[in-house]
């Protein structure tokens, strides 16, 4: 019951956001066949707001039924305390791990809960960027080690990455409401876990640290090569699949 009621609220949030914004998506190099077969790994890049559930309108039913009955997510514990958004987001997903951003308990808590699993959702920055292009700390934004920690856990499947095109035109962070009838744009990429994770060993050797340090420099690579710009341009509509 918990899980249908998860995944009408994922479809309530799809139907309004298709009307109170333009969502435009486009694949990176071109849509795989059967796109969403064995999907592990959901990684979401360009972390700009806390309102990036508006990009539940450009995935498909199936997809939003996945993650409403089997996602994993790990939440900062800053925002799993506010009031309205900690609470908001735990009806989105049946499993979230509150977590510091630090290699500490929590994080292991994550790594044991994946087993059993069969989906990931990550935000590998783990911090938002503002207005300015920084993290509240004045730093550019990089992806951290944990997305690694997961790919290195997964032995097979599918990663899709997430290019986001950016919602401060939307809701920076420290704007109470949204603006309303913007575009909102996003583009996937699809990858293979085995074959990533190969890829990257045999450029760095062995060694947990050189491992991390490639993904980290290849997301962030990948973030600034294909996030889709605010400016107006043609694309793809969204639609159901």
């Amino acid at each position: 019951m918990a899980n249908r009621f998860r995944y009408l609220f994922l479809l309530a949030i799809k139907a309004v956001t298709r009307i109170l914004y333009r969502v435009e998506v486009t694949w990176i190099h071109s849509e795989p066949p059967g796109p969403w077969d064995d999907l592990r790994i959901l990684a979401m890049l360009n972390h700009t707001s806390l309102f990036e559930w508006l990009y539940a309108a450009s995935a498909p039913n199936h997809l939003l039924e996945r993650i409403a009955s089997e996602a994993l997510v790990p939440i900062a514990d800053k925002t799993a305390r506010r009031p309205l958004a900690g609470r908001f987001y735990r009806l989105l997903a049946p499993h979230f791990v509150s977590i510091t951003r630090e290699a500490d308990s929590t994080w292991q808590t994550v790594l044991d809960k994946l087993e059993g699993h069969g989906m990931v959702v990550i935000l590998p920055e783990g911090r938002m960027m503002r207005a300015n292009g920084l993290d509240k700390n004045g730093k550019p934004m990089t992806v951290r080690g944990g997305v690694a920690d997961i790919l290195r856990a997964m032995p097979d499947g599918r990663m899709l990455v997430v290019y986001c095109g950016g919602l401060h035109h939307v809701q920076a962070p420290g704007q109470l409401f949204p603006k309303l009838f913007k575009t909102i744009r996003i583009a996937f990429e699809m990858v293979d876990i085995a074959k990533y994770k190969e890829a990257l060993e045999e450029s760095t050797g062995p060694g947990t640290g050189r491992f991390k340090t490639r993904v980290k420099a290849d997301l962030e690579g990948r973030r600034d090569r294909y996030c889709p710009p605010l400016a107006e341009g043609p694309r793809r509509t969204a639609s159901d699949e």
